[in-house]
């Protein structure tokens, strides 16, 4: 037997010690969670059917999506589209209430469209202060509504103009029900309905006061939760709070939420109290304030609150929930003219879709007959013909799969959904999830594909543009530039229209074949825009762009895939990997995207010193940028495909638009510098989003595992107070995305690599040297200004030798925001434009 030294005992106990307590951390935090492809949705649970989710019929929004005519008159089915857009979300309200817990207690959808008196927004400031829109028919609630367990909700207004809303038809459109729905609650409820029953509601649940968030009831809410809940504590006492609590409803939403807005030739009087006539279902959420709506608190002091402060109005992360660790805030997807798009697609979007995944997605075919124009768009046995959706240009299957792609990043079959990936934080392996499952698990998702089509009529019928001529004013704004447009159109021809045109020379058939997508594209692109240079192509625009039907049926985009290497506009985007082969999107991307080459080397900025440095950019479907629509141009500022160019102006009227536009405009080509970093000034070229306040990330303690509650304080001293899991503080002018885009888990790296990295990043937050170590050396922040002003200059000179570090673990080291799209500017070896040219061109885009 061998005998061990005083020290080898000592280090044995020491590793047994380290086990012990890896063993137990695993126990606590390894998700246990049923295996994907296990599990059914609510609905299938209880046996309904995809057939018992009819949709809506009742032309309730017949007054909204108004054009210059007027209300535009739908067939049933369109009717059932809209219907589906505004009021259907197919089960996410479960996805919404799971992800109150994921945010620790910052997602609050109860609290969002809450009138109560201790939170910032109500219904009197909701459009200003949310950049949400209030449904008609609605009053502010003044005080706690008994039939709503004590909420302060909106209240329906009745009237003969204001018809009850047909959706919340129960007997006609049974709820689900499951849990607790429809069972006795304890007679000491607070606020318990008159039957003394939890009510089972509607399928489409209870309207909200806010367009695009519906009420229903929460399953979860049984006997126990009933007695514990207190609607005068869930509005004011922060230890009422915790992953615990059981609401009495969980919020739902339609794609409406985040899609429609102000209606821009029929904008409403006043934006807080909009009518139907008002609004348009396809504009895009505009003025959207995310950090606001997914942080209820908006306490600049949060690092999360720092995190959505990046997004800016009008903009969201759509890999947000299923997050791809990049900090990634784009435009809401305005719709406009769908015909046209899907003509643009027969000719140049060609893609091909994979035997085990892409393929299941559901095409028009399926649904029309074949000497339908719109079945063309699907050639068996794998060849879709199709739009891309997605900035990126990844949602590439098809018109209906795009859209059901949409409902699933809202929280369709989010049973399913959430087990295969992290929600918010990531950390975990993604996998896909597959529509074979969800077509086998899951009512919502066949009674959301069988709505689809609908949809995609609704939009053939009510996209065309929204036009400055139409608009109040409109016509005497065109008539001071009308005389600069006969040069705005050469302008146009001859620099924009190679990317902003869906009418190109016959030639681009040839050079760019179906699109040409997948192995081979950038060969295809180059010669491409090798040809865009020549004046046979400008002759040939010229002639295009001045005959009297060019703006007709055009969208105003060519949707080819632009490199980033010659937009240079910030590569976060190209950078994305939801849709890259086996990731969470991999059934919704096709097999010609995944295909794509490597576009080359960017140049990215050291965020502290501003050094440049080059960057190689990954294949596989990232690297590229589809060209924004010019589709009503005038009205969709500011620009770039994050917002980030221009003012923002919060008045949705004619007056409030063309400011925006004109500002932003004029940065865009140039006229007018474009916002500089406060830090670096011109040592970077753009804006770098920078903490506004010195910030901690801090998890409150009801919303931490129960063993950490406990225990937290014992095992990881130094990350522990009375306010939970606290780290920091991060200083003010600190990179937000320098944290906000950390790599945690490479998706190329095999498990070895992976482990490796691990434990570099393991190092450089929690090490002897690392971040938390660092700033925890500073001590508390004082409360006098001068002292924390001196506190956040220490801070600053602590972390910046760390920031080289943090960057080298960057999914996205490209942090300038506000950069690219450099054309007209002597840029790429072409003549730049003059500023009386750059002005003529803007006279001709106000006319789109």
């Amino acid at each position: 037997m061998v005998k061990l030294t005083r020290k080898q005992k000592y280090l044995v106990v020491i590793v047994a010690i380290l086990l012990v307590g890896t063993v137990f951390m695993i126990y606590q935090w390894w998700p246990k969670h049923p295996k994907p492809g296990t599990v059914l949705d609510e609905a299938k649970l209880i046996n309904r059917t995809p057939e018992s989710f009819p949709a809506a019929d009742e032309d309730y929004f017949r007054e909204a999506d108004q054009n210059k005519d007027g209300i535009i008159a739908l067939t049933p089915s369109e009717v059932k589209g809209r219907n589906a857009w505004i009021v259907w979300t197919g089960g996410n309200d479960r996805l919404w209430d799971k992800l109150t817990v994921a945010s620790f207690g910052a997602l609050d959808f109860l609290k969002t469209l809450s009138s109560h008196n201790k939170l910032y927004a109500s219904r009197d400031n909701r459009w200003h202060y949310l950049g949400l829109v209030n449904e008609p028919c609605f009053e502010k609630a003044t005080g706690p509504d008994p039939d709503r367990f004590g909420l302060w909700v909106d209240k329906r207004i009745v009237s003969p103009e204001c018809p009850p809303d047909p959706f919340e038809n129960e007997a006609k459109y049974p709820g689900v029900q499951v849990g607790g729905r429809g069972k006795p609650l304890p007679a000491e409820t607070k606020y318990r309905p008159k039957d003394g029953k939890m009510p089972v509601g509607s399928y489409y649940g209870y309207a909200t006061g806010i367009v695009g968030l519906r009420l229903f009831p929460n399953p979860d809410f049984d006997e126990a939760a009933a007695r514990n809940w207190d609607p005068d504590k869930y509005y004011s006492d922060a230890a009422y709070m915790s992953r615990n609590l059981v609401r009495p409803y969980r919020v739902g939403m339609s794609c409406a939420f985040c899609h429609i807005g102000p209606n821009p030739i029929k904008p409403p009087a006043d934006p807080e109290h909009p009518k139907w006539e008002n609004l348009s279902s396809n504009v895009g959420a505009q003025y959207f304030w995310v950090d606001r709506i997914f942080d209820w608190n908006a306490d600049p002091s949060s690092y999360v609150f720092q995190m959505f402060h990046t997004a800016l109005p009008g903009s969201l992360d759509t890999s947000l929930v299923s997050t791809d660790n990049i900090n990634n805030p784009r435009t809401m997807n305005a719709i406009y003219s769908l015909g046209p798009r899907l003509d643009q697609a027969q000719r140049y979007g060609k893609e091909t879709l994979g035997a085990r995944g892409s393929i299941n997605n559901k095409q028009f075919n399926d649904f029309l007959p074949a000497d339908n124009p719109l079945s063309k768009l699907f050639v068996k046995p794998a060849t879709s013909y199709s739009m891309r959706v997605l900035k990126d240009g990844s949602d590439s299957v098809g018109a209906l799969g795009a859209l059901n792609r949409v409902y699933l990043n809202i929280g369709l079959f989010s049973e399913e959904w959430l087990l295969h990936f992290n929600p918010l934080i990531g950390g975990k392996e993604v996998t896909p999830i597959e529509i074979s499952v969800a077509r086998e698990n899951s009512s919502y998702w066949s009674a959301t594909e069988a709505q689809t089509m609908p949809m995609a009529e609704f939009f053939l019928k009510t996209t065309d543009p929204h036009k400055l001529k139409d608009a109040p004013g409109g016509p005497v704004i065109l008539a001071a530039g009308a005389s600069q447009v006969p040069r705005g159109k050469v302008v146009f021809a001859e620099n924009c229209a190679r990317c902003h045109s869906s009418k190109l020379p016959e030639k681009t058939k040839q050079l760019m074949p179906e699109g040409c997508s997948g192995a081979n594209y950038m060969k295809c692109w180059n010669d491409y825009w090798a040809y865009t240079k020549t004046e046979e192509f400008k002759s040939q625009m010229r002639d295009i762009v001045n005959a009297p039907d060019f703006l007709d049926a055009n969208y105003l985009s060519s949707e080819f895939r632009v490199p980033v290497t010659l937009l240079q506009t910030n590569a976060c985007s190209p950078l994305g990997t939801n849709a890259i082969r086996g990731n969470i999107w991999d059934n919704f991307s096709s097999e010609t995207y995944k295909d794509l080459p490597s576009v080359g080397t960017i140049t990215v900025y050291d965020p502290v010193s501003g050094a440049a440095m080059p960057y190689q950019m990954p294949g596989g479907g990232r690297g590229f940028t589809r060209p924004a629509s010019l589709v009503s141009a005038w009205s969709t500022a500011p620009f770039l495909l994050n917002n980030s160019v221009g003012k923002f102006n919060p008045e949705p009227s004619v007056v409030g638009r063309m400011d925006s536009f004109q500002d932003s405009i004029e940065q865009m080509l140039l006229i007018k510098p474009r916002e500089q970093d406060k830090i670096l000034g011109d040592k970077v070229p753009g804006k770098i989003q920078r903490t506004t306040e010195i910030s901690w990330v801090r998890v409150m303690p009801g919303y931490l595992p129960d063993a950490l509650q406990s225990k937290g304080h014992w095992l990881f001293p130094r990350l522990f107070t009375d306010e939970g899991l606290v780290i920091g503080p991060i200083p003010r002018d600190t990179p937000v995305s320098l944290i906000a885009s950390l790599l945690v888990r490479p998706e190329e790296l095999g498990w070895w690599a992976r482990l490796g990295r691990d434990r570099e990043l393991f190092n450089l937050i929690f090490g002897s040297d690392g971040i938390k170590q660092k700033l925890a050396e500073l001590g508390p922040m004082p409360s006098d200004p001068a002292a924390k002003e001196a506190y956040n200059a220490r801070a600053q000179e602590v972390f910046k030798p760390l920031a080289s570090r943090l960057m080298a673990f960057s999914k996205c080291p490209d942090y300038v925001v506000n950069r690219g799209h450099y054309f007209g500017t002597g840029y790429d070896n072409e003549p730049a434009l003059s500023v009386e040219d750059k002005k003529a061109l803007i006279e001709f885009l106000k006319t789109f």
